[in-house]
Parts: structure tokens; C-alpha cells; sequence
């Protein structure tokens, strides 16, 4: 087994714009890589579109446009949406067009079937269009899909089936010893509170018809498509050459020491409990984590449902700038439970830790650092700071800490917390007026100025290095002012409108 971390976000439908719950995803995702990397760990970020949906069929269609220039043009804004956050995928597979997809879900298929876990029979069920799945009347709430809040109707249908059954107290085993550790809890007891539960076979095919002829044909059945699940899930081997001799699968996957997904709560048994089964049935290694974000509400209104685009990412970044969306999408959002965005909350809270923050801490720092002195630079006094100096020095642990149990709000308030310590030593020490007694002769004076400057510099440059994977275009600044001695310093996270 190699060192290397494969990390995924889930695959957007792009029946719709790319919003908020997709932007904090995304940055979720890149900020776990750029720290591993940061920590000298090998990582491959993987994220696409999911172009087979029935509903993207629905949807181009009442645009008037082709299916396939449909899902083009919308996957297209996903990219540029994460572009415009900063986020960096080293993968971005679109399932319509990627050559590698189709190959990839055939093999996988052609594993399940050569386990005997795949059967056809006639069915009727309850069928959510949104969720794209079939539910169990006790699924539902007053006969509406719990996640859609829409009615489901009576579809019956001869479908292809897995036997998700068989693997039901297996994958109970894995998540309850933490072989597939799921975080955070609450989401965890979910996935073990539905393998309580009467766990049935499971559909993974549509009629053609029904399909409108979108998605992959069935091997050896052209009147099937695959379900879109079991194709869409499989992207995260077929953007590695699954069922091909890329390299890439073994080193990225069979032979990686984590497989790390990132998904919304919305799609947590698609991804703990039928991507699983679908894994174990082809005998293929497993991922080891599967991290759940909450959702976002937009002025109080479920995204979803409130015509809320107006909180479009792309928008919010020309409007504020990255930094300042990306705070927010690691500072705010509960670990579980819903959080309401507004535009002043982003504006109050890159205020609060950035720009009054970091932001002034680093800038009084350099000033100070700057100035003219008319004595000799003196050896620092270890004691002077030294709860700072710990602090600052233990920084790093406690961000490793709170990401990998996936609690952005604990490590961006280690990161404020530290920054906050040191703008109170700094007033409690006032080195301003060090440098006037320091000036007028007094050696004790100079001697603690220059202790005090030497562990702020010092802090400053631990704080914004730690920035880097939440806020890498603003820290990078950073790091650079702080490199620069000798003349004054330029504002960095400057107040926003």
C-alpha cells in the first residue's frame, strides 16, 4: 500500500446552476487537499457532472435544446464555478462524454452479474423523480419523498435488479467498527439506522423508453439503460481507468491508502450502502471515509426550492472576492444542521476574522517590524511570548485535528484563536512604546521590542501558512509580505463593501 489520499466530491446533476451547496463542496473538497499536501501527502481530487439523469433529459427539453449540448453547456459553469473559488480538481469527468466512463460501468456491471447479484424481474414501486429512486411506502412522509417534499407515483416497470440484501450486515460491520468511517456521527447512526430496516433489492436499470435512450445500454440488454446511480457512482474508478491497464486505478485506488468521498447528507446511501455493495460484490477495494456536509439555506428558503440562485458563487466572488466566500464556506457552516447564508453574515464574518483579524494583525506586525531603530538588534528573550510562541507552535496539530474528523469550523477557530491571542500580546506588550524607551537608552526596553517583534513575526508567518488551504490566494499574499523587510507594508485582506 502506497501514501497516496484519493479524494472525490460527488457528481452534480446539471439539470439546473451550479449554487451554494455546490460551491461549499467544492471548496470543502480542496481545502482537504491542499492540506494534505501541505502535510507532504500525495493527493488526486477527482469531480465531474453527472450528465444521465432523467431529469437533465426533462430539463433540456424545456429549453429546446439537445440533450448532449444540454449537460455540455451546463457542466461547463460547474468548472468555472470551481475555478472562480479556487478550487484545483486534477480531475473533472463529465460521464456523457469521458471515454474512460462507459468501459468502466460495463466492467463493473459485468463484475455484480458474474457475483449472481444481479436479476431481472417486473416491479411496481413508488418512484421520486428528483431522487431518481424507489422508496418503501414507510420511507415516506404522507406519501412525499422526504428530501423532494413531492408526491411519488406508482410506476411499474421490468427492471434489472442487485441483490443489495446480501450485503446488508456486511456493510452494517464496516460502518459500525469504523472500517468505513463516516463523519460526522449523527450521519454515521443514519446509514445504520437505515441497515436496521428492511433493506430491499434494489433497481439499477430503466426502461429505454422511460430514459428517452440516454445513459449506457445494459450489456447485452439494449432495452435497459443503467440506473443513473450505479453508472454516476462509478465515476470514481472510471476517472481512474477502471476496467483498463491505467496505472492510475491501482495507484489511486486499489492501492491507496485512503479513498476519501465528500457529499452532501441528501446522497449519503447512495454512496454508505449501494456504492458499497456495488464495490464488494465486484470484489474492488472499498473508500475508507465518507465525509457529510449539511445543507445550506439561502434568506431562510431551502435552496432548492427558493429561486435562491441569487446566491450564485460565481456572482458572490466578483462581488466580494474568493477569499471572502471561501471564509465563509469553512467558517460558518454547521458540522450538522442546516445554516442560513446571507451576504451580510459573509460580509460580518470576513470582517471579523480576516480583515480585523489576520488581516490587521499581520499589518501592525510589519509595521512595527519596519520601523527605524536607533539601537543594535538584541538576542531574543525565550520566556518573553512564550504562551503565544505554544500556541502558534501548536497550530498545526489542532487543525490536523479538526480536519480529519472533518470540522471546518473547529480548525478555522484554532486559526482565529491564535491571530486573536496575538493582537491582545500585542497590546498588552505596546511595542510602540518599547521603541521610545528603547530609543531614549533603555536596553531592558530595547531588548524586550525586539523580543516581542521576533515571536510575532514568527506567529504571523505559522498563521498564514496554516491559512493556506482555506484562503491559498490571500495567505499566499501574506507569506509574501512577510518575507519583505524593510519597507511598509501593503494592506492585504483590506475591509470589503
Amino acid at each position: 500500500m502506497n501514501g497516496n489520499c484519493y479524494l472525490t466530491t460527488s457528481i452534480p446533476y446539471v439539470n439546473g446552476d451550479p449554487h451554494l451547496g455546490h460551491a461549499l463542496e467544492f471548496v470543502h473538497a480542496d481545502v482537504l487537499a491542499r492540506w494534505l499536501r501541505e502535510r507532504g501527502r500525495p493527493v488526486r481530487l477527482q469531480s465531474g457532472s453527472d450528465d444521465h439523469a432523467i431529469k437533465n433529459v426533462s430539463a433540456a427539453a424545456a429549453h429546446g435544446v439537445p440533450i448532449s449540448e444540454y449537460v455540455a453547456r451546463n457542466g461547463a459553469r460547474f468548472r468555472e464555478t470551481a475555478a472562480a473559488l479556487g478550487v484545483r480538481f486534477d480531475e473533472f469527468l463529465r460521464t456523457s462524454s469521458d471515454p474512460r466512463h462507459r468501459p468502466g460501468v460495463e466492467a463493473l456491471w459485468a463484475a455484480c452479474s458474474a457475483s449472481g447479484d444481479l436479476y431481472q424481474k417486473d416491479y411496481s414501486g413508488l418512484y421520486c423523480a428528483g431522487c431518481e429512486q424507489f422508496y418503501s411506502p414507510e420511507e415516506l412522509l404522507d406519501g412525499l419523498c422526504r428530501e423532494h417534499l413531492a408526491p411519488a407515483a406508482e410506476v411499474t416497470e421490468s427492471n434489472w435488479f442487485f441483490r443489495l440484501s446480501r450485503y446488508r450486515q456486511q456493510i452494517t460491520d464496516l460502518v459500525s467498527t469504523g472500517a468505513l468511517l463516516i463523519e460526522p456521527a449523527e450521519r454515521r447512526n443514519e446509514v445504520l439506522g437505515f441497515l436496521r430496516g428492511n433493506v430491499h433489492d434494489l433497481s439499477v436499470s430503466r426502461p429505454v423508453e422511460r430514459a428517452e435512450g440516454w445513459g449506457i445500454p445494459v450489456p447485452g440488454d439494449p432495452e435497459q439503460i443503467v440506473y443513473v446511480w450505479f453508472d454516476a457512482l462509478t465515476n470514481y474508478i472510471t476517472g481512474l481507468g477502471y476496467g483498463t491497464d491505467d496505472e492510475a486505478f491501482n495507484d489511486w485506488w486499489a492501492e491507496a491508502a485512503e479513498r476519501v468521498h465528500v457529499v452532501g447528507k441528501g446522497i449519503i446511501r447512495f454512496h454508505a450502502v449501494y456504492w458499497i455493495a456495488f464495490l464488494l460484490s465486484a470484489g474492488l477495494p472499498l473508500p475508507t471515509r465518507i465525509y457529510v456536509h449539511d445543507y445550506l439555506t439561502v434568506n431562510g428558503a431551502k435552496i432548492a426550492k427558493s429561486g435562491a440562485q441569487a446566491a450564485d458563487p460565481t456572482d458572490l466572488v466578483a462581488r466580494y472576492g474568493q477569499d471572502a466566500v471561501r471564509w465563509w464556506l469553512l467558517r460558518d457552516p454547521a458540522r450538522v444542521g442546516e445554516t442560513d447564508f446571507t451576504e451580510a453574515r459573509l460580509v460580518d464574518g470576513y470582517h471579523r476574522d480576516l480583515a480585523n483579524g489576520v488581516g490587521n494583525l499581520v499589518s501592525r506586525v510589519l509595521t512595527l517590524n519596519n520601523r527605524p531603530r536607533t539601537w543594535e538588534r538584541t538576542e531574543p528573550d525565550p520566556l518573553i511570548g512564550e504562551s503565544l510562541t505554544q500556541a502558534a507552535a501548536a497550530l498545526p496539530s489542532r487543525v490536523d485535528e479538526a480536519l480529519s474528523r472533518y470540522d471546518y469550523r473547529a480548525a478555522t477557530e484554532a486559526l482565529c484563536a491564535v491571530a486573536d491571542e496575538a493582537n491582545r500580546f500585542i497590546e498588552a506588550e505596546a511595542p510602540w512604546h518599547l521603541a521610545k524607551q528603547a530609543a531614549a537608552g533603555d536596553n531592558g526596553a530595547a531588548g524586550r521590542h525586539d523580543a516581542v517583534l521576533v515571536v510575532l513575526v514568527a506567529v504571523c508567518r505559522i498563521v498564514a501558512r496554516e491559512l493556506r488551504p482555506f484562503i491559498p490566494a490571500a495567505a499566499a499574499r501574506l507569506l509574501t509580505e512577510l518575507a519583505i523587510q524593510d519597507r511598509r507594508p501593503r494592506p492585504v485582506l483590506t475591509r470589503i463593501a
